[in-house]
């Protein structure tokens, strides 16, 4: 029997950089051909991608890290480093995508757009880079930068217009099997189906709407008893339910008292749930005893309810054409499935400490690398003034002057922060 999994976590990791070349031009009959070592590619990102041949996550169950490659390092003669090649990764429509820690949604795979969910690494820059009028020989290039790695979780909400609920055993796999081109499972005892089956039901020409087979939800589903727990989630969906009720009293339960019972599950739940539209199903009519009054109970019941019940019987298809009609006019009136926003605000935060920032010495170079220093050259305008005395302030404030005087530097030096470079003057 297919698995059907439908919640996974995994490890993402964008591809580091490539590290930057030192080279220098070596060429017959040219005199100092200079610096000419080339950039480190960037790393591969790692992608996610809906593809609707997939109905579960069970390509996840035995891989749970996923890498994209790495950039080339830089070469000589300026060759930059090959692009690390991206990761795609295949997921089911209606995928909802988790951070691991916090559980906010990061993006809701549904309407077919690729997804960036790991970058990967910029490539170091090659010692060309660093070639200036007064510093024509640069012996040092920046290595790569890690690709950014996290832990998701992937949580599939199946994309279904209806979702069919009600007790174990009432004949919702019935009523799918015979309205649509699905085949689930279809035995006499409780909890044949095991996962969620899709069908699409055709009405008319142009007419047509997916339905969802949800397994048996029992009382204390919503706490997580029986097997309603794991699949209330894909009911989260569905814009109509068809409550389907064994009104014949086979196993020996009251209509009514069934109604009631899932209706509390749905609430439970979610508030949302227990609002969303609902058509009830009366199945198994040609079974009802000639002196039973559960139609007519559960009809006044369901009535009073605000809902519309109609008659059929999944065994023989009596009523079910009806039923789908009704389903697909009631369809027109609703609004859109549910698309998730997304929750992960993804904040880049400065280290506590601004003074948290690496100094490597060159001769008369002096690189400056850090978090804090990266944003803060990012942020400023250095065509105005006033922008750049609150730069010069900053880095004073956060010590890299001292730094830089405790490490012997000297006037006329060379400070490079990221793509910045100014002579040093006490």
């Amino acid at each position: 029997m297919e698995m059907f999994v439908d919640k996974v976590r995994i490890t993402v990791c964008g591809g580091r950089g490539g590290d930057g070349a030192v080279a220098f031009h070596r060429e017959k009959y040219v005199a100092s051909g200079g610096p000419d070592g080339g950039d480190g590619g960037h790393g591969g990102s790692v992608i996610l991608r809906v593809n609707d041949n997939m109905s579960t996550l069970l390509d996840f169950r035995y891989k749970r890290k996923y890498a994209a490659q790495a950039g080339v390092n830089g070469m000589g003669r300026k060759m930059a480093g090959k692009r690390g090649e991206p990761l795609i990764i295949q997921v089911p429509r209606g995928t909802v995508v988790r951070d691991a820690e916090t559980g906010q949604i990061i993006v809701d795979m549904s309407t077919g757009e690729d997804y960036i969910i790991a970058k990967g690494g910029r490539g170091g820059w090659g010692n060309a880079h660093y070639a200036t009028p007064t510093r024509q020989v640069p012996r040092f290039a920046k290595a790569g930068l890690k690709g950014e790695e996290r832990d998701i979780v992937l949580e599939l909400k199946l994309l279904a217009d209806v979702g069919l609920v009600g007790f174990p055993n009432v004949g919702k796999s019935t009523l799918l099997s015979v309205t649509s081109n699905a085949r689930p499972k279809i035995a006499n005892y409780h909890f044949t189906t095991l996962f969620p089956n899709l069908g699409v039901i055709y009405v008319e020409e142009g007419v047509s709407f997916v339905m969802a087979d949800i397994p048996g939800i029992i009382e204390g589903a919503a706490e997580g008893l029986g097997l309603g727990h794991d699949f209330l989630r894909h009911i989260d969906r569905c814009r109509l339910l068809v409550h389907v009720i064994d009104v014949s009293g086979s196993e020996g339960r009251d209509p009514v008292e069934d109604f009631d019972a899932i209706c509390a599950e749905l609430g439970n739940y979610s508030v949302d749930l227990g609002d969303r539209p609902m058509i009830v199903a009366a199945n198994k009519c040609d079974l009802l005893p000639p002196d039973s009054d559960n139609l007519q109970r559960l009809r006044e019941h369901v009535e009073k309810a605000g809902c519309e019940l109609y008659e059929i019987s999944a065994g023989t298809t009596q009523g079910t054409r009806n039923l789908m009609r009704v389903v697909a006019q009631k369809l027109q009136t609703l609004p859109p499935v549910t698309i998730y926003e997304p929750e992960y605000v993804e904040v880049i935060e400065a280290p506590a400490d601004p003074s948290a920032f690496e100094i490597e010495h060159y001769g008369s170079t002096w690189l400056i690398t850090g978090r804090f220093l990266e944003r803060l050259v990012e942020n400023i305008n250095f065509d105005d003034y006033e922008s750049r005395n609150y730069f010069d302030l900053q880095l004073r404030k956060c010590g890299l002057f001292t730094r830089l005087e405790e490490m012997g530097i000297q006037d006329g030096d060379t400070v490079d922060i990221y793509d910045l470079e100014f002579e040093y003057q006490r």
